[in-house]
């Protein structure tokens, strides 16, 4: 295994005890927090594998909620997020599935509110590091190391030309991208991973073309 920095062996920053059960966790529900755009009504969070069995005695429950409040892994208020979920009048639920997964640090979150619904499948690999690998159904794998743009579409032709044709204009280089749909001519999702950050200016360009339904930037 190769390591690319120092932190990639000693781990991140963080509110402890586990980098895998907290940090991990905390990435998760800080990403799902990022794509859903705000703060929910309700979440509910099944847990699998080792998270499902360890959560409370490792802290996992209190560092999802953290992260879908928008905290990072070494924010303070980790410890009270539970607490801090509930003051705001946030309904938080939890369930312990017995369903074997591909990887034993997975959640699966759903968020809603008046405006939408989300579900967002997450595993921590280790170290704080963590990998989106379903949102909505779609299938896909995110691991937060570079800036992501994800946008939701209409599974039309020309929706991915015009979004490449964009992203070089502005001159940015693509390092990875997968395109997604479950049915041909209804929703479909694209995942780029990009060598440069992207700018707001950017980001509109993109909404302001037919088809787009939503268009979401995720940074490392």
């Amino acid at each position: 295994m190769k390591y690319r920095t120092v932190f990639d062996i000693i781990g991140p920053v963080m509110i402890g005890p586990s980098s895998s059960h907290t940090a991990g966790a905390a990435r998760i529900g800080r990403t799902a927090r990022t794509i859903f755009g705000r703060i929910p009504k309700q979440i509910m969070i099944t847990l699998y594998g080792s998270f499902a069995k360890t959560y409370r005695g490792h802290g996992t429950d209190i560092a999802l909620v953290g992260g879908l409040l928008d905290f990072d892994t070494y924010d303070e208020r980790m410890p009270q997020s539970l607490k801090m979920a509930a003051e705001a009048g946030i309904h938080v639920r939890f369930v312990e599935s017995e369903e074997r997964t591909e990887h034993p640090n997975t959640a699966r979150i759903h968020l809603s509110d008046e405006r939408g619904k989300l579900e967002v499948v997450g595993i921590s690999i280790g170290g704080g590091k963590v990998e989106i690998v379903e949102l909505n159904g779609f299938e896909l794998k995110l691991s937060g190391n570079a800036p992501t743009l994800l946008v939701l579409h209409k599974d039309q032709f020309g929706a991915v030309a015009d979004v490449a044709t964009i992203l070089a204009k502005h001159q940015i280089n693509i390092g990875y991208m997968q395109v997604a749909r479950k049915e041909k001519g209804l929703e479909a999702l694209m995942s780029i991973e990009t060598d440069q950050s992207l700018s707001e200016e950017l980001l509109q360009e993109i909404r302001q073309k037919s088809g787009m339904y939503a268009v979401t930037l995720l940074n490392n």
